[in-house]
């Protein structure tokens, strides 16, 4: 009776053993299956778009635009946030488009002409998601300015907005001489001629997602 209890109890040992073994070779194995994805972001180059809103007379009423020639270089980055805070852009402002030929040139000419700035350039210098704020630096006129504005994500898509006085650019002039060749066109039922200072400017994008 003793030797059948002897033989029991080294059968129920071996197999507590065996199915210790196996789970060990199972939890290996899960490890091995289990490699973590690393995901990288990136700023997707046909989707982003820029336009600014200028506004004219003593009602402001707004003329709205773009530029058809916009280079936005991004790094690669392992957050959406770093990524577009990677973001740079410079802008050919004689490409300035606002479905208009005759405006377009005086703008090129006499406002950008005046203040000699061919190029606009600019990057992102900060963003807060969650406080829906982010600051970018514009550089014209031989002046760099960091204005702060609004953000939003949805998703991998972004969009910045903000208000920009032109005179913190010692931009006046260009102001003064494109109101003088567009007087007639900038002058209100009061008989005010006025172009404004202050243009509303976004911009906007979406981000690549890889993944290995």
């Amino acid at each position: 009776m003793k030797k059948q209890f002897y033989i029991l109890g080294a059968l129920c040992l071996t197999f507590v053993f065996a199915s210790c073994s196996g789970g060990e070779d199972t939890d290996k194995e899960g490890e091995g299956k289990a490699k973590e994805e690393k995901c990288f972001y990136s700023l997707n180059q046909d989707t982003y778009e820029l336009k600014f809103t200028a506004y004219k007379t003593t009602g402001k009423l707004p003329v709205g635009g773009t530029f058809n020639d916009v280079t936005f270089i991004a790094g690669e980055a392992e957050s959406m946030e770093e990524a577009i805070g990677s973001i740079a852009f410079e802008i050919n402002t004689a490409s300035i488009e606002t479905n208009d030929e005759g405006r377009n040139a005086k703008i090129s000419e006499h406002f950008f002409g005046t203040i000699n700035t061919p190029t606009i350039t600019g990057k992102v210098v900060s963003i807060d998601p969650e406080a829906g704020s982010a600051e970018v630096s514009f550089t014209m006129n031989g002046m760099s300015v960091t204005v702060p504005g609004n953000f939003t994500m949805d998703g991998q898509d972004f969009t910045f907005g903000t208000e920009i006085d032109v005179q913190k650019w010692n931009a006046v002039s260009g102001i003064t001489a494109l109101n003088e060749v567009c007087e007639d066109l900038h002058t209100g039922d009061d008989g005010v001629s006025l172009l404004w200072q202050l243009v509303d400017i976004s911009f906007s994008g979406s981000l690549n997602k890889d993944c290995e």
